[in-house]
């Protein structure tokens, strides 16, 4: 695997060069979910199923670079960061893929009807859960230029000021689904009790990213601060 051939180069350049790797391909299975997201809210069912196999394609891709870091990171790094943290931070990226996975299969088992009642909320939480991880992907990808200044710094304190901002887009999200929760008891009736199930599922997916987000960018902060 061609992963596999680089993961020794990139560990040479920088501890966090595979983690970068490895988030790309979070990434990739979060945009993929918010494909499906929108095909949701536009009412093509139709797409569902495809766009959920495609995303536990791109959670099993990332998966194998997981295995592949875990296999191959050093025992020791000859840099300020310890590699139980390094592992930490791994662990909650790949948590992220499998909410995204999760999302996209929630959206198959059960055709959901969205009611206006929920959609602008619905709207809101998403955009604001997508905010959260975008934010927090801008900062593994900063890791790089941490390494240069050896953890400090203008830039040290740049990436502190985006995890903050990850922490505030988390609370807007809690506001925004306490908001959505509300609003799907208020309509209760409306709904069969499967499909109300499957509600409180499919809202509690899609708020996972932006606090797995949140506690990703807080175990960088972590990290940062361990000098």
């Amino acid at each position: 695997m061609a992963f596999m051939r680089t993961i020794a180069k990139l560990f040479g350049q920088s501890p966090f060069g595979p983690l970068q790797d490895h988030m790309q391909r979070v990434s990739d299975c979060v945009e993929k979910a918010i494909e499906a997201l929108t095909a949701f809210q536009a009412g093509e069912y139709d797409k569902l199923d495809g766009l959920a196999k495609e995303i536990s394609d791109l959670e099993h891709a990332a998966d194998q670079v997981k295995h592949d870091i875990q296999n191959h990171l050093p025992k020791s790094l000859f840099l300020p960061v310890d590699r139980s943290r390094l592992l930490e931070i791994l662990s909650i990226q790949d948590s992220i893929a499998d909410k995204a996975e999760n999302l996209g299969i929630a959206l198959t088992l059960k055709r959901l009807e969205l009611p206006e009642v929920l959609r602008e909320l619905f709207s809101r939480l998403i955009n604001t859960n997508i905010k959260a991880f975008r934010n927090v992907l801008r900062i593994i990808n900063e890791l790089d230029e941490l390494v240069q200044t050896s953890f400090g710094g203008a830039e040290a304190e740049n990436v502190k000021d985006m995890v903050d901002d990850v922490a505030h887009l988390e609370y807007e999200a809690d506001l925004i689904q306490r908001d959505l929760l509300k609003a799907l008891f208020a309509a209760e009736q409306q709904f069969t009790v499967g499909s109300f199930y499957q509600w409180t599922k499919l809202i509690s997916h899609v708020s996972e990213l932006s606090n797995l987000s949140e506690r990703l960018a807080n175990r960088v902060r972590t990290t940062l601060e361990l000098k």
